[in-house]
């Protein structure tokens, strides 16, 4: 996936310009934005990692910007990554998303979210797709369902990449959806 595009917006690779370091920075440091997340970035810590995340990317896999199609303007995160950590639902392909808060309520994850959830199914001949979000997360819950995504309660579990000082960010509700409820 170099470029995918929907109805209201373009889907690209991160680049290291000034408006999408910007852009990178706001997702991770504002704490509206950033309320299921266990950390907040300065602009610093912000620009090393995009500057890791496009060193290391795999496609065609790989974190990306949502752009809005009029003016350009980078207003989310989003993409599908296989899960690297250890957890019981491992090997698969992981969907996820962040959008500016200046931008909620628009449906501007959904949107995006099944324009990938199709090149990940269509495209990249996954098997299924997966989503979670901290349990008490209930506007990415909300995405997960209007996807058609389906809960999966047995399998929701701790994120082992959170620490014990942010339990209450640990527990994680998982969704998924197969190739076959996609078709």
């Amino acid at each position: 996936m170099t470029v995918l595009h929907t109805d209201r917006m373009t889907i690209r690779r991160w680049t290291l310009s000034e408006q999408d370091r910007a852009a990178f920075h706001k997702l991770n440091s504002d704490p509206r934005i950033m309320r299921f997340y266990p950390w907040q970035w300065s602009r610093a810590e912000a620009d090393e990692r995009l500057e890791t995340m496009i060193a290391s990317e795999k496609p065609p896999y790989r974190w990306s910007v949502a752009c809005l199609n009029k003016t350009g303007q980078p207003i989310g995160f989003t993409g599908l990554m296989p899960v690297t950590f250890d957890v019981p639902f491992a090997p698969t392909v992981e969907i996820g998303w962040r959008y500016d808060c200046d931008h909620w309520g628009n449906g501007y994850a959904t949107e995006a979210a099944r324009a990938l959830m199709k090149l990940g199914f269509t495209t990249l001949k996954l098997d299924e797709i997966v989503a979670f979000a901290v349990h008490d997360n209930a506007s990415s819950i909300a995405v997960m369902k209007r996807l058609g995504m389906k809960h999966c309660p047995a399998e929701d579990f701790d994120h082992p990449g959170v620490s014990m000082e942010h339990i209450d960010l640990k527990p994680h509700t998982l969704f998924r959806m197969t190739r076959a409820d996609w078709n």
